[in-house]
Order: structure tokens, then C-alpha cells, then sequence
């Protein structure tokens, strides 16, 4: 009986040791990552100017007119079509207002 207890042993903790090794994994190559770059959004959202061009989640590209709390005022075209849109909708800027002078 004692044999086989210690038979297994080595196997068990090869299984731990493995099961811990694909959580570290786990860890490094997709949370971090993912968690990186949540962080530059929302770093990106919270520095948004008036004067920014930027394009929506939904393709919508325009300049920022004015910004409260969690909306953007966006003008687009040349008709200056004026688009309230969240702050969680902004994809990316495409020009930053000081860059644009």
C-alpha cells in the first residue's frame, strides 16, 4: 500500500506543477496584455481635447466641439453635422489639436 502511495507522488506533483505552469502562462500572454491595454483606452479617452479628430467604434469620423462628463459633441463633414456620441465610442484619434495647428 505504502509502494503505491509513493508510486503516484511523483505524478501528482507533475500534474500540479504542470496545472501551475498553463495558469502563468495564462497570465503572461493573454490577462496582462489585455489589462495593458485597457489601460491606454481609457488613458486615451481621458486626455481627449475640444479640436481632436477622431473616429467611433462605428466608423464615424469627426472633430471634438465640446466635452462633458461622458459625452463627446462631434462636427463632421462639411455640412458640420453635429453627432453626440459616449466617450466609450471614441476608437482612436486620429489628430491631436495641438498637432493640427
Amino acid at each position: 500500500m505504502i509502494k503505491l502511495l509513493n508510486g503516484n507522488a511523483g505524478g501528482t506533483i507533475l500534474t500540479v506543477v504542470m496545472i501551475v505552469a498553463m495558469i502563468a502562462l495564462f497570465y503572461f500572454f493573454m490577462y496582462r496584455p489585455q489589462k495593458k491595454q485597457e489601460k491606454e483606452t481609457k488613458a486615451m479617452r481621458d486626455n481627449l481635447q475640444v479640436g481632436d479628430e477622431i473616429t467611433t467604434i462605428g466608423g464615424i469620423i469627426g472633430k471634438i466641439v465640446s466635452i462633458k462628463e461622458e459625452t463627446l459633441l462631434l462636427e463632421t463633414g462639411r455640412d458640420k453635422v453635429r453627432i453626440r456620441i459616449l466617450k466609450s465610442a471614441v476608437r482612436n484619434v486620429d489628430v491631436r489639436a495641438e498637432d493640427a495647428k
